[in-house]
């Protein structure tokens, strides 16, 4: 069975703040895109206590953890800011998965300030996670993108790729976003032939990730190898390999749904994946 490493399952989603609270707060705090680095004494990446209030720019409530009313804030300036990424390693799958949703949050508040329909302020719905107007009253949710990410397999050998962005050395799964009027299943067989040239036979989901690299809600499968030779998109993929399980490259880190696929696999074959 796949399961994950730390299932998101305290968090409740709110849109209302609350008027008063007697519980513990946190702040999730963005300038831009980047987070504010703030780490507590053992170097774990914590939201921080303190409700930032120069340079405010936008302020949302996010829901509560336990007792712990969550809000994210986005500023102008004031403290040391990085990309969400740096939180690799440095915090848990679970405070990951929640600034992810806090960074989400605030990207969809900056599009969507006005109607897309007819150019018109709009205004946040008091009860949905969305904005409305109130002239040709059009409703905006936040935007979410499937994609799938898969892990090709034959056997024992792994098919993972590099693509142009990746850090030097880092080899992975192979994914895509979903075409309008695609399944899932289409859309896997259609990015694995685009990206490599092999074609897939049976497919497996595992289980998804929400993904804020943007937007993305990524749906995990193994899927068998059936025939073909690499041919690569070269515009997207610089080299893809089949490596045997104990030969693999540098791969993803435990916080991504690619590293849990690769792992689920290596598991079936007997491998330790536990470190």
């Amino acid at each position: 069975m796949f399961v994950w490493p730390e299932p998101n399952t305290e968090f409740v989603p709110g849109v209302s703040q609350p008027d008063h609270t007697d519980h513990e707060i946190r702040y999730f705090v963005f300038c831009g895109q980047d987070i504010l680095q703030a780490f507590d004494a053992a170097g774990n990446w914590q939201p921080v206590e303190e409700r930032p209030t120069d340079h405010l720019v936008s302020e949302h409530y996010l829901g509560t953890y336990g007792s712990t009313h969550c809000y994210v804030v986005e500023v102008t300036e004031g403290g040391l800011f990085a990309n969400l990424r740096s939180l690799f390693g440095k915090t848990d799958n679970f405070m990951f998965s929640l600034a992810g949703r806090a960074t989400q949050v605030l990207d969809w508040y900056r599009t969507h300030q006005f109607c897309g329909s007819c150019g018109a302020k709009t205004t946040e719905h008091e009860v949905d996670r969305a904005t409305y107007c109130g002239d040709c009253r059009e409703t905006f949710y936040p935007r979410l993108s499937p994609s799938i990410i898969t892990l090709v397999h034959r056997g024992e050998e792994l098919l993972l790729a590099r693509n142009h962005r990746f850090p030097e050395g880092m080899y992975s799964t192979l994914a895509g976003f979903v075409e309008p009027g695609e399944s899932i299943e289409n859309t896997l067989r259609r990015e694995v032939k685009e990206e490599v040239g092999v074609s897939v036979g049976d497919l497996e989901y595992l289980g998804s990730q929400p993904w804020p690299f943007p937007n993305s809600l990524m749906l995990g499968f193994l899927a068998e190898y059936d025939a073909g030779d690499f041919v690569l998109q070269e515009e997207e993929i610089s080299d893809a390999q089949w490596f045997h399980y104990t030969e693999l490259p540098a791969i993803p880190g435990k916080v991504a749904i690619s590293r849990w696929i690769i792992d689920t696999y290596l598991s079936r074959l007997g491998v330790d994946t536990s470190l």
